[in-house]
């Protein structure tokens, strides 16, 4: 087959950001049709390379992709951005894939940050643990990914004392690392975090659940490892199981998986 009857079979590109917008899109690669939230969009720069448009705000007709690893690579690997585009002369980086990963991870530095601003973010062993077990409790728990398994245990140890069985509706983070929260929250040792419910809640654990999405880590179920052997609790929004990456201990910290002298 060639470009031009590939390009005339290819799912419609859309119109452009604002501009009689469908509710729903067709993937280039699978051709399912399914929301833009759980998609991609791609849009062709003045220089031919293929750009990812994390935030569907860049000008320009756009191509949308189920927003997974798995379905990026597939496109780069079939050239199917060539065929969206109508032509042969779009620049797609091998690397497609892991540019969007950092992307979407950046995204979910910025999301905390703005968390923070707006006074949702609690920061510190102790505060952590008095923030779960307080009368409003928290929307989600937050360690770096490099903390200390015991600091993990006693938090999720909390957890389950103040929600029992309702301790899966608790989404439990563990995707940044400790100089990744120093940066996003503007404080040094940051190890231990905790959000409580208000808009910058909503907007990181949106943005998270993207993050998760895309690198295939939101499929893993509770049962094989309990929230004191370190597993997550289960994001009762999207009805999905996750697991934390194993606590690798860190020279310099405490066993409540705190540096030394740190909050």
């Amino acid at each position: 087959m060639d470009l031009q009857a590939e390009a005339e079979d290819a799912p419609p590109l859309d119109r452009g950001p604002g501009r009689g917008r469908e509710p729903l899109r067709t993937c280039i690669v699978t051709r399912v049709t399914q929301s833009p939230e759980a998609m991609i969009r791609f849009v062709l720069g003045p220089d031919g390379a293929v750009v990812p448009d994390l935030r569907t705000r860049l000008p320009g007709r756009g191509a949308w992709v189920t927003a997974t690893r798995e379905t990026v690579a597939a496109a780069v690997k079939r050239r199917a951005f060539n065929r969206a585009f109508r032509t042969s002369g779009a620049s797609v980086p091998p690397d497609l894939p892991d540019r969007i990963a950092e992307g979407l991870r950046t995204d979910l530095r910025q999301a905390l940050a703005l968390a923070n601003k707006a006074g949702c973010v609690v920061t510190g062993f102790g505060k952590v643990e008095s923030a779960i077990l307080g009368p409003e409790s928290v929307a989600a728990v937050i360690h770096a990914s490099d903390a200390m398994p015991d600091g993990r245990r006693k938090l999720a140890a909390a957890l389950r004392r103040r929600h029992g069985d309702a301790i899966s509706a608790i989404p439990v983070m563990d995707d940044l690392s400790n100089p990744e929260l120093d940066m996003a929250l503007g404080r040094d040792h940051v190890i231990h975090a905790a959000l409580v419910a208000g808009a910058g809640t909503t907007g990181y654990l949106a943005r998270w659940r993207r993050f998760r999405a895309f690198e295939g880590l939101a499929s893993a179920s509770e049962a094989g490892a309990p929230l004191d052997a370190g597993a997550t609790a289960c994001d009762s929004h999207d009805d999905v199981m996750t697991l934390t990456r194993p606590g690798m201990p860190a020279a310099g910290r405490a066993d409540d998986g705190s540096p030394q002298g740190s909050d």
